[in-house]
């Protein structure tokens, strides 16, 4: 992270920053062990049946949804953490600093507002689906519902980046 952003006035970092932190960095630490699981997964898929030894039943179920679901949704917070999304701010940047930053927390409180919305709803679906024991038609009885899971907690993380955003560009009088 950058300096302006982690630092307080006093340069220590801040807890609940650093905290934030900390557990998205966690989150893409778990989503990197869901790139890496997903290769050999797949390699070893493609080495087995290019050689006719074998096949593994279920490598598409798996990759699609576990691999796959943690690898988009987990990362989110950091990449936010990061002011890496996709921004448009052909005009913004044009504007006095005192607007850019008005315009900054009215975004940022709108992300806060939306991602708690979408916290709120894909927890309670993955309550429900969990409840259920969720599964999808395949050859085989295959579970889905811990899947359901890696939603909330990636809208959660980036919840939280939000917020963390939305102090420091307060604290600091600048936005982001």
């Amino acid at each position: 992270m950058n300096e302006i952003e982690t630092r307080g006035e006093d340069g220590t970092f801040s807890v609940l920053d650093r905290s934030i932190y900390l557990l998205n960095r966690g989150f893409v630490v778990f989503a990197a062990m869901a790139l890496i699981l997903m290769m050999f997964h797949v390699t070893v898929e493609v080495a087995g049946r290019a050689t006719g030894a074998f096949t593994m039943i279920g490598t598409l179920e798996i990759v699609s949804f576990y691999y796959m679901i943690m690898l988009v949704m987990l990362p989110m917070g950091f990449v936010e953490l990061r002011n890496e999304h996709i921004r448009v701010d052909l005009f913004v940047q044009w504007m006095p600093a005192r607007v850019q930053l008005v315009l900054y927390v009215l975004s940022c409180l709108m992300s806060i507002t939306f991602f708690a919305m979408m916290f709120w709803q894909s927890f309670y679906d993955a309550l429900n689906s969990t409840q259920r024991m969720e599964t999808i038609m395949s050859n085989f009885i295959f579970y889905i519902w811990p899947s359901r899971w890696a939603l909330p907690i990636g809208f959660f993380g980036l919840l939280l980046a939000s917020l963390s955003n939305l102090l420091k560009s307060i604290r600091h009088r600048k936005a982001l």
